[in-house]
């Protein structure tokens, strides 16, 4: 094969450098319509910085559907988009349990002509090695559900990316939707009105920032605690003078962070955890013959659920538990003395 001249290398060159550029260009913002583990779905993707943020919509019909918070990020080294449904916020019709919270990950592919998709896996979002089938979403223009999102897919591009502006529409969207009994349900592809883009970021109508809630502030610590769901992770026998517990990340170091709660009252919060032991010991004469840690998660790091690997060694002896909470359940571990039986 004879060697390319300097200017066809060039040109080659430059092609390209002017398909990687396209390809990077493409936004993941938008609406996104396909089905993902055979489900019918509709999600609203807002890309902040390297973080994703919107909703999704999986539907049977305009009626008969479950809305979730999203969040996740965007890998441009890979074109990988990682999202997953954070929090239930709307719930119409009648899904049962056949929705449940998924985690995503999909290849973003732009092969021309304006044609974007994402194509990966969706797996349980509080066990991401449970795969529950495929990915299959086209990019699409004009959404099946409105909501507040649209106004930041429209004008996205013109100033709606500032990250103030997102983090505004958010505190509205986030708030669960309450409908009166009455309200008519429609049974077809509801009518969107966008509105009007503008040329001008100065200009850009703002949302109507005075229909927050003055009073919607995170759950704390206490709430999260109070509301979420309590699974028995282990059973620990305990005797002697002390019960010392270590609590590591147990999958990649991701920012997890954890409270514990022991016998329904705060014992320690902000607990980071990484590859180093978070240590705590507890003298058993302190404890009663029954007692309930709770490990609730602050937050679910970059890879969710919020896990950990937690050792307890009471006396020579030595338990191993694998625990995980999400912002729907919190992972328990019962630590009981042994039962004194009264002597005649």
């Amino acid at each position: 094969m004879l060697p390319l001249k300097t200017p066809t290398r060039f040109l080659l060159s430059l092609l390209l450098l002017l398909c990687s550029t396209f390809v990077h260009s493409q936004q993941v913002t938008g609406i996104w319509k396909g089905k993902i583990d055979k489900k019918k779905v509709e999600i609203k993707i807002i890309q902040k910085g390297d973080s994703l943020t919107g909703t999704a919509y999986y539907y049977e019909s305009a009626s008969n559907y479950r809305r979730f918070s999203v969040k996740g990020y965007f890998d441009k080294s890979t074109n990988s988009v990682v999202w997953w449904d954070d929090q239930l916020i709307e719930d119409r019709g009648d899904f049962g349990n056949h929705v449940i919270p998924l985690l995503s990950v999909a290849d973003f592919n732009c092969p021309g002509g304006g044609e974007m998709y994402l194509n990966g896996k969706a797996s349980i979002a509080e066990n991401p090695e449970e795969i529950k089938g495929n990915v299959a979403l086209t990019k699409l223009g004009d959404p099946y559900f409105p909501d507040e999102w649209d106004f930041v897919v429209d004008n996205y591009t013109i100033g709606a990316n500032d990250p103030d502006i997102i983090d505004s529409v958010f505190l509205i969207a986030f708030a669960p939707i309450k409908r009166e009994a009455e309200e008519p349900l429609f049974d077809h592809a509801p009518v969107v009105h966008s509105p009007p883009k503008k040329k001008e970021l100065a200009v850009i109508p703002m949302p109507a920032i005075t229909t927050i809630d003055s009073d919607i502030k995170p759950l704390s610590i206490e709430k999260k605690f109070i509301s979420r769901q309590k699974k028995v992770a282990v059973e620990i026998p305990i005797e002697g003078d002390s019960v010392e517990l270590r609590f590591y990340d147990n999958a990649q170091i991701d920012g997890d962070s954890i409270s514990l709660f022991l016998n329904e009252k705060l014992l320690f919060t902000n607990i980071r955890l990484s590859d180093k032991a978070y240590i705590i010991k507890l003298a058993i004469d302190d404890l009663n013959e029954n007692n309930e840690l709770t490990m609730v998660a602050e937050n679910l790091g970059t890879i969710p659920p919020n896990t950990s690997f937690m050792v307890a060694l009471v006396g020579e002896k030595r338990y191993e538990a694998k625990l995980a909470s999400t912002e729907h359940s919190s992972a328990m571990i019962r630590l009981q003395k042994p039962i004194q039986h009264s002597g005649f």
